[in-house]
């Protein structure tokens, strides 16, 4: 894996076509912005971990919104494990003071995706909040994939394990270029195929109501 910093651009996997074996990811912050780095590169590896590093992982309609809620959730859950262990064993002595501005740092995105999503009615009624936004929420650009990633975010707490799941992603031909509904089983046999647990998928079919 290669992290490269960038001056300008989005942060991003790069799809190198040179045959490498290497995980390429490329963020953007400004100088000594080391919370905004940790978000990004969580991000990112996140997308990693699903399997979107190759050449041909070019992100794909309809589902490539569920990678993108499941990789922020995944930074924003490294945010607060990096909080957490930075406050009690601090990579530079007398620092941990700093797990506070990182634990800050997660709490504002987690505010400003509750407040959409409170405005969305994803907390009331998440399937209905699916089935009424789903257009919109498979359309390019993943407007709502904010309060999509707070869904994610609360299974990875509840069941730590469940996160492995990332790693099933996109094994299958047509990646995220199929419905939903044939994305989530091919996600759940590919789980149980590596012997992972099938929890994440299962829940999340469930909680968006076409389990």
């Amino acid at each position: 894996l290669r992290v490269d910093e960038h001056t300008s651009g989005s942060p991003n996997v790069w799809l190198h076509p040179d045959g490498s074996t290497m995980g390429w990811i490329i963020v953007d912050v400004g100088e000594r912005a080391w919370s905004q780095l940790a978000y990004q590169f969580g991000h990112e590896l996140g997308h990693v971990m699903a399997n979107s590093w190759q050449p041909f992982a070019k992100p794909l309609l309809p589902c490539q919104w569920i990678e993108e809620a499941l990789v922020e959730a995944f930074s924003i859950r490294g945010l607060g494990r990096l909080a957490e262990s930075w406050k009690q064993d601090p990579p530079f002595a007398g620092d941990n003071a700093y797990g506070d501005a990182i634990a800050d740092y997660r709490r504002d995105i987690i505010q400003k995706y509750s407040v959409i999503a409170e405005q969305q009615g994803t907390t009331r009624d998440t399937a209905k909040w699916f089935a009424d936004n789903r257009t919109e929420i498979e359309a390019p650009g993943h407007p709502l994939m904010g309060p999509a990633s707070l869904i994610v975010l609360a299974e990875y707490e509840r069941t730590p394990s469940c996160v492995e799941a990332l790693g099933a992603l996109n094994r299958w031909p047509g990646r995220s270029g199929i419905p939903i509904e044939d994305y989530f089983r091919q996600w759940q046999a590919t789980c149980a195929e590596l012997g992972a647990s099938t929890e994440l998928p299962i829940r999340l079919r469930g909680i968006l109501g076409f389990a």
